[in-house]
């Protein structure tokens, strides 16, 4: 037995496939992907002056992006999430809409609105005319899509931004108070920028599917997470709310998506599990939880682009998953990962 261990060992390595070679042997222009690492707008204080936005957008609509993506769980991940809900200890409750209102309007569940909105885009036309928008975005509000929805509403004049043609009061009310209240960079980021390129929707990229292990971890599981967290020790931290604090968006967007600023934030969270001395290795288990869930999240990004090779594509996504999507993107085909921060750069238009 030792005797083939050390044959094993004295033998060659074996070749790696050289998956980069291949891509470049590709036709056409390659896929252009920014994945910008964004705040959760939430989390500012309420009286917030969100202008303070718009240097950001004016950067990003300059980069013109044929896709857009943000951190939601879509619809069909919803619907599995409910499904399966003694899995997912609360996910839906926690990541998913109410949809029980724009049920009743339409009469169509999160399935077969899913499927709905799926058919009206596949036969969508150049120019739709109001009602066709204001009878899409009950679908996608049906459809647990309100950032889509919302895209939708805004790309409407202003007097035809109103109930009718399957929206009713309730569901109108509804998209009024994500235009003006809708703290949430999924829809002043995401919906706003894409009603203001002419797009038809965001693409929902979240996944929550990954929650079985952090459902699975164990009872010492969230106190030995907290206590990581408890630890946690960023020296950018200070720096970011200073940004916060003066208005200064399009600052915070560029510090947030620098290496440096990255590295240290990933470094203050995960590394710091990795270290986590429990027996149970709950850290290590933390990592794998969040591992799973970007893997899962780039897949999804990666089916959002699919079927446009050679798009411009942007992600915006939670801070902590930018260097994680960056890596697993910078392994597929056809992609080159946009430097985002020479999108935010001064004088960028």
């Amino acid at each position: 037995m030792f005797g083939l261990y050390l044959a094993a060992q004295a033998a060659p390595a074996l070749a790696q496939v050289d998956l980069d070679a291949l891509s470049r042997g590709g036709v056409g222009p390659r896929t252009q992907v920014a994945v910008l690492a964004t705040t959760h707008l939430s989390s500012l204080p309420e009286d917030y002056d969100l202008k303070a936005l718009d240097p950001v957008l004016e950067r990003l609509a300059a980069f013109k992006p044929d896709v857009i993506a943000i951190e939601a769980v879509s619809g069909e991940g919803c619907d599995h999430l409910t499904r399966y809900r003694e899995l997912f200890d609360g996910a839906a409750e926690s990541y998913c809409a109410d949809t029980e209102p724009a049920r009743k309007a339409t009469g169509l569940d999160v399935h077969a609105a899913v499927v709905e909105a799926r058919k009206r885009y596949a036969d969508w036309p150049a120019r739709p005319t109001p009602a066709q928008r204001r009878s899409l975005a009950s679908v996608l509000l049906a459809a647990n899509d309100r950032a889509s929805a919302l895209a939708q509403w805004l790309q409407l004049p202003a007097a035809e931004r109103r109930a009718g043609d399957g929206l009713d009061p309730a569901l109108a009310a509804q998209l009024q108070r994500l235009e003006t209240h809708g703290r949430n960079e999924n829809y002043r980021i995401g919906a706003v920028l894409a009603a203001r390129l002419g797009l038809q929707r965001v693409h929902s990229v979240d996944d929550h599917s990954a929650d079985r292990i952090t459902g699975d971890a164990g009872k010492g599981y969230e106190a030995a997470i907290k206590a990581v967290w408890a630890g946690y020790d960023n020296p950018y931290t200070a720096r970011e709310k200073a940004l916060i604090d003066r208005g200064d968006l399009i600052g915070l967007y560029r510090l947030m998506n620098t290496p440096q600023a990255q590295q240290a934030a990933i470094a203050a969270d995960f590394g710091a599990a990795l270290r986590e001395a429990s027996p149970e290795r709950y850290g290590r288990q933390y990592v794998a939880w969040w591992e799973t869930r970007n893997l899962r999240m780039a897949a999804n990004l990666r089916e959002a682009f699919g079927n446009h090779p050679g798009a411009r594509v942007l992600d915006i996504v939670g801070a902590s998953h930018k260097a994680y999507l960056d890596a697993y993107l910078r392994q597929m085909h056809d992609v080159d990962v946009v430097d985002v921060g020479a999108l935010l750069a001064p004088g960028t238009r």
